[in-house]
């Protein structure tokens, strides 16, 4: 059963040099209803205006990853992490005992546009790190490409949860399938574009809770980026 959860349903912030969009309940936004999803807390569709940013703020016992879509997105943490990703690059800083990070617009003529994701982990405490890899386009044409995992299989980023991430590009008759097994919940983000999911349509920051299927079926995509979260079986993310 797939729960559509509509891009125009989000909440929204502006503050002028930000422009952002909630999925779920987020620093002035809140909504009961909308608090997460299993182990996945937050999902924010941000814009960034030409040379601003977030300054220094900290973090604890989170994994927070960062997607772009378009632009260049500058990162420097308290681990001495300095770095920008572009395009294809996914970040992932697992806070765990805490720590500090700032990320700025990397350009000072156009904006960046960015998905920023939280997923609780399943241990507090942990040490901190930093992760980046880039994944092509073409790992992703047409396919769904393992890009976060807790064993970061095929390359892909370890995270300290039992949640794995896909990311795919599908334009006209591109599809793709995901095996899910019967005791995992699966939720669907459209960061780009629109798409079919199992035939229903899902447009640009649409996203889908999907319970009790046992395949999804990604097909008739125009120009769509998606992001396929495979998760536990849990309503609400639960802190370790």
């Amino acid at each position: 059963m797939l729960t559509l959860r509509k891009a125009s349903d989000r909440g929204a912030a502006n503050h002028g040099w930000l422009k952002s969009f909630h999925t779920f309940s987020f620093a002035n936004y809140w909504n009961p209803a909308e608090q997460g999803f299993s182990d996945l807390l937050v999902i924010n569709d941000d814009r960034v205006a030409a040379g601003r940013g977030f300054g220094q703020h900290p973090h604890r016992d989170m994994e927070i990853f960062s997607y772009v879509l378009e632009g260049a997105l500058e990162h420097k943490d308290t681990l001495g992490t300095g770095s920008v990703i572009r395009p294809g690059d996914v970040q992932l800083m697992s806070a765990g005992s805490g720590v500090a990070h700032s990320e700025f617009n990397h350009s000072q003529s156009r904006g960046v546009h960015f998905l920023q994701i939280w997923i609780v982990p399943n241990v507090a405490g942990a040490e901190p790190r930093y992760q980046q890899e880039h994944f092509s386009e073409a790992q992703k044409r047409g396919r769904l490409q393992l890009i976060i995992a807790p064993d970061g299989a095929d390359g892909s980023l370890h995270v300290r949860q039992d949640a794995r991430v896909y990311a795919g590009l599908f334009n006209a008759d591109e599809s793709a399938r995901l095996d899910v097994a019967p005791d995992r919940h699966v939720y669907i983000h459209v960061a780009r574009g629109s798409v079919e999911i199992n035939g229903q349509r899902l447009q640009e920051g649409d996203g889908a809770r999907v319970r009790d299927e046992r395949q999804i079926h990604l097909s008739h995509g125009e120009d769509a980026e998606v992001l396929v979260f495979d998760l536990r079986p849990l309503e609400l993310p639960q802190m370790p």
